[in-house]
């Protein structure tokens, strides 16, 4: 199975200059918890991520206000992508290996095309229960999400 077949496809993305206000309303309208940061809107490729906990993050360290906050200073610059026609079991060991939830989808050319979750991936492996000789297996999703959700060495 590949990633375009089980991936969102209407992903809400933001560039760096915009504020963290801007973002969490993308947030609620899109109803997810992580927005990706694009080099420009025209041109979307992917240069970063910000999620809800970066946010509130953000916030508490500075003191200021989401309307105060731009993107730049929240975002985690280091993003790791996949392409649509990866499987996903290539996805799901570059989301384990980065300790990612969330998957930017690219083209070829490098523009964010959509995104790819770790539910999505739960979702798949649910409907494929059944089937004799399914793509997405469990236990996979299962030791990936330990995988991510392992305590950080570093805190």
């Amino acid at each position: 199975m590949y990633v375009s077949e089980i991936m969102s496809t209407k992903v809400a993305s933001c560039v760096e200059t915009d504020t963290l206000a801007d973002v969490a309303r993308l947030m609620v309208e899109a109803d997810c918890g992580a927005i990706p940061v694009v080099a420009q809107r025209v041109s979307p490729r992917p240069i970063g991520i910000v999620t809800d906990r970066d946010i509130c993050l953000a916030a508490y360290r500075t003191g200021k206000s989401l309307g105060e906050i731009r993107v730049h200073d929240a975002m985690t610059g280091e993003v790791r992508t996949c392409r649509g026609d990866a499987t996903t079991g290539e996805a799901e060991y570059v989301m384990r290996d980065a300790r990612v939830r969330r998957l930017p989808v690219v083209d070829e050319r490098g523009a964010l095309i959509g995104i790819l979750s770790l539910a999505d991936l739960a979702r798949e492996a649910e409907h494929e229960r059944r089937l004799s000789r399914p793509e997405v297996d469990r236990i996979e999703i299962g030791a990936a999400l330990a995988a991510i959700c392992a305590p950080n060495a570093r805190a």
